[in-house]
């Protein structure tokens, strides 16, 4: 089959892209690999109309409901790298088949690095979190904590209150500065600067955190800002831009979602400095919208 887009990434960003064009009666094939972002949460919060489903029943309804279009095909597998030829793109799969189109749609995601604290992994998605707007309401009520890992944690740490009484971890590496304190005091947080050395309970849930002078404070959920790094190789195999944020790196897209390679368009957490599941779709929405102006001749 021959393809006018191919879409690397089949989340909540990749199947938004691919209806649309879907819809234009373009011949568009999705690649994905199966490990979206949010394959650790029970379920996605926020997002209008699906709010309580598990992300994985999402994306299962969404593929369900692309795949009754006859222009669409999907490979379930990894794209492993991807070239520019005279014809537009090539990405070749880790099975040795190699699919090409004109124009490319990268919702390739991003991959969290979590901080090195003994039972955060066992509990990402659980009872820690990264977004108080996707998981707070679940565990409101209850003692939260921010974990800072970045400078900004301070900002997620004022955050919290209107979900439960919080403690800030500054963990002894990003203590507030004189505004971000007087911000914290203000709505009530307490800074703790022992670092958490810890998590307690039988994960995934999540009784209290132990501090390195070896206090225990009780914690029902614990917020932080994971490190990110894109998910695949394939946009820097490209050559496309990236600029970096307070988290990681992301990839550099103009208004219509091009990337700084012509004819490569980019969705989703790779491409947005804020992540959560109704953002991701939409900018799926307009880089499947931009890839068709693109085939259409139609300047961005």
């Amino acid at each position: 089959m021959v393809h006018d887009v191919i879409v690397v990434g089949g989340s909540f960003a990749g199947l938004s892209a691919a209806m649309q064009l879907a819809r234009a009666r373009r011949r568009v094939l999705v690649i994905d690999a199966g490990r979206p972002r949010n394959r650790f949460a029970v379920a996605s919060h926020g997002f209008l109309g699906q709010d309580g489903k598990a992300p994985l029943a999402i994306r299962e309804e969404g593929l369900r409901q692309l795949l009754a279009y006859p222009t669409v095909a999907l490979i379930e597998g990894e794209a492993v790298s991807a070239r520019k030829t005279d014809r537009g793109f090539a990405v070749a799969l880790a099975d040795g088949r190699e699919e090409t189109a004109p124009y490319l749609i990268l919702a390739i995601g991003v991959a969290d690095e979590l901080p090195p604290v003994p039972g955060l992994q066992e509990r990402w998605g659980r009872t820690v979190l990264h977004c108080p707007y996707c998981h707070g309401f679940e565990v409101a009520g209850r003692p939260l904590g921010a974990l800072a890992n970045h400078p900004l944690s301070a900002h997620q740490g004022g955050m919290l209150p209107d979900w439960g009484p919080t403690t800030y971890f500054s963990q002894g590496a990003f203590e507030p500065d004189a505004e971000q304190a007087a911000y914290l005091a203000g709505r009530g947080v307490t800074i703790e600067r022992s670092p958490v050395v810890e998590l307690l309970g039988a994960a995934p849930d999540l009784e209290a955190v132990r501090l390195a002078d070896g206090r225990v404070v009780p914690v029902a959920a614990l917020f932080t800002a994971a490190r990110i790094r894109m998910a695949s190789p394939l946009a820097e195999q490209l050559g496309c831009a990236l600029d970096d944020g307070p988290l990681g790196p992301r990839l550099r897209v103009d208004d219509f979602k091009q990337t700084t390679v012509p004819g490569v368009f980019a969705a989703g957490d790779a491409a947005t400095p804020m992540h959560n599941a109704t953002l991701a779709s939409a900018s799926g929405v307009m880089a499947g919208v931009c890839a068709h102006r693109a085939l259409m001749g139609m300047a961005a």
